[in-house]
């Protein structure tokens, strides 16, 4: 049987589709920054030119768990032993601000020593190729997955399982990883209620996915703060920022706003700070 001859006009259609198709971006060069974003459609790291966070110093209200992050990842940047992190609790308490205001602490004090990669939690499945580029680098990073949690039948947690401890690899040396949720097994109640209910083993049925969190050396709740607390926040960022208001002024319109958020939190505290200085006329930098 003669084999036919390759069609010009596919071959043509081929060669015009290679040269539309864009070539794949290089990784950022790894110790050019101190933040990097994770993009898994095209498996590339972005340098950040500017991380969005506030001094460890104005973070009110937290101390305990400051103390505890801080020491781990202190830890982890002399190349010691240290654990990956869970922060989870109450939505604005400071757990995504903690994390970033503790690793500018550190490079402050250790410069350069640890970057900053962030990854999303819908690219939580493209974790082992993130890991691949990071296990390369001699640098030491903190991976950083905001407000992780799942949904439903989404199986993609089973990726992070394999990476936190288990799996033929592992984590690399020189990565830890911390992430933020506002739930402490990182799922719904009723999702686990309900493994629990149609389960013909429920305790096994609920175990793979509940043992996700328990992957996680370092367990840190955060709470919704009192009211001595949230004066506190709104009181150390009026002073680092300059912003001129009598004390007992300020503490209402504080209260004030945050009877109208339904709230005290270092969110809201921040964004009273944010309308204010607006109404001052100043600027936050």
């Amino acid at each position: 049987m003669t084999q036919r001859p390759p069609d010009p006009l596919l071959a043509r259609i081929a060669d015009a589709l290679e040269r539309l198709s864009p070539a794949p971006r290089p990784n950022a060069d790894l110790d050019a920054a101190e933040a990097f974003v994770w993009h898994a459609d095209d498996a590339r790291l972005e340098p950040v030119a500017a991380v969005n966070r506030v001094p460890l110093s104005l973070l009110r209200g937290i101390d305990h768990q400051r103390d505890i992050l801080l020491g781990n990842t202190r830890r982890f940047a002399d190349g010691l032993p240290a654990n990956n992190a869970l922060l989870w609790g109450a939505r604005g308490t400071g757990k995504s601000s903690l994390v970033k205001a503790v690793h500018a602490a550190v490079n402050e004090e250790r410069p350069g020593a640890l970057a900053l990669v962030e990854i999303h939690r819908e690219d939580t499945p493209s974790l082992p190729r993130l890991l691949a580029v990071l296990g390369r680098s001699d640098r030491r990073f903190v991976l950083f997955c905001d407000d992780l949690s799942f949904d439903g039948r989404d199986a993609s947690y089973k990726s992070l399982k394999a990476v936190l401890e288990g799996g033929v690899e592992g984590r690399p040396a020189n990565v830890v990883f911390y992430a933020t949720s506002n739930r402490r097994h990182l799922m719904p109640r009723e999702m686990i209620e309900n493994e629990r209910s149609t389960a013909i083993n429920p305790a096994e049925a609920v175990e793979e996915k509940v043992s996700l969190s328990d992957r996680f050396g370092l367990w840190l709740g955060f709470h919704n703060c009192d009211q001595a607390t949230y004066f506190a926040i709104v009181e150390g960022y009026a002073a680092h920022f300059g912003l001129d208001m009598p004390s007992d002024t300020l503490r209402a319109e504080a209260h004030e706003w945050s009877v109208t958020r339904g709230a005290r939190s270092g969110r809201v505290a921040w964004q009273f700070i944010q309308d204010l200085a607006g109404r001052l006329g100043k600027h936050l930098a």
